[in-house]
Formats: C-alpha cells, structure tokens, sequence
C-alpha cells in the first residue's frame, strides 16, 4: 500500500509540475542504401508536447508529431536543368524522449520513436503519384538530441537526430531505413 502511495504521490508531483507545448522546425531527411543520385529532402515537423518531471533533472517527453521525411533525386530534370524528383513520405510520430537537465535551461534527451506513414508521394516534373503500397506503414527508431530554453520567454531550441529500425520499402533488395536531422524551436506554455 506504502508503495502504491508512494507512485500515486509521485505522479501527481510530476502532473502538476509537467508543462504543455508546441514545437515546429526542419528535417532534413534521408533513406540509407536506397539510391546512389540521392540527396538529402527538406521537409518539415510540427506539433504538441507534454514535459513532466520525474526527478529534479530528469523529464519525460512524449510528443506528438507530424513528420515529413523523403529523399530528392538526381535523375529527372526540368528545362532549367534543376532536380525535380521526390520522394515524400509523411508520418505521424509519437516520440517519448528522456531528457536529462544539465543545468536548469540545457537538456540532452533520448528515447524511441513509433511512427505511422500517413502518406507517400512519388514527384516528379510537377505530377505526383500515390505510392504508398511500396512502404511499409510502421517506423520504430531512436532520437538523440539536444536543446536549451531561454527561461524568461519558455521559448527553446531544438536538435535532434532520429534513425528508424524498420525497413522504409517493403520489397527492396537491401536494407533501407529513415534517417532525420531535425532543429526548431519548442514553446512550453507557462505555468
């Protein structure tokens, strides 16, 4: 019974101290092993967090995000000579990172990532086509990252690098996974 209290206590501690956020910024996103004409896509992630102590410098994070990730190709060019082809696919993920506070305004952080494929468009020379039958529909991977709050204003800065552990198509011959590089900016909305 101690023990049961003990945990009731310390998880209602953490809610009334935890905080709620947004957070939006870039990824710049690649798929390993995939193709050798490819670069690296700049894509976009966005959305809500809730941030709640379980001890004086440690947190829990889960968030939920929308994240759009891809690869731009070299192979299709325009009448300009530019790079027209993409591959964007466009996931809901639910990070739930551990963060470690340095000092009160400079946290490193780690934890997985579970991720659903909302979407996967092929570009190229301005149409599109649907290709989402060829991906796989689940991501698990592991965000490692960093980030510094500027206290007056609860505004922070963001990075983090994420790398899935299932395969992104679901019939190629090797092994290809997702990789993002991710920085923004995280607002926790004030107690």
């Amino acid at each position: 019974m101690k023990k049961l209290f003990l945990v009731g206590a310390l998880a209602l501690f953490g809610a009334m101290n935890a905080q709620f956020g947004l957070k939006a910024g870039l990824n710049i996103a690649s798929i390993d092993n995939f193709a050798e004409d490819q670069s690296s896509r700049i894509g976009f992630y966005g959305g809500v967090f809730y941030n709640a102590p379980l001890s004086s410098s440690i947190k829990i994070q889960p968030e939920l995000l929308y994240n759009s990730k891809g690869v731009k190709g070299e192979g299709e060019l325009d009448d300009e000579g530019e790079t027209t082809a993409s591959l964007n696919l466009d996931y809901i993920s639910i990070p739930v990172m551990f963060q470690y506070n340095v000092t009160p305004e400079f946290y490193f952080e780690v934890g997985p990532e579970f991720s659903i494929l909302a979407s996967a468009k092929y570009k190229m020379l301005g149409m599109s086509f649907d290709v989402k039958e060829g991906f796989n529909t689940f991501d698990v991977g592991l965000g490692i990252g960093a980030g510094y709050y500027f206290k007056p204003v609860n505004l922070g800065l963001t990075a983090r690098y994420t790398v899935g552990f299932i395969d992104t198509f679901k019939d190629y011959e090797e092994s290809s996974k997702n990789g993002a590089f991710q920085i923004g900016l995280a607002y926790k909305f004030k107690k």
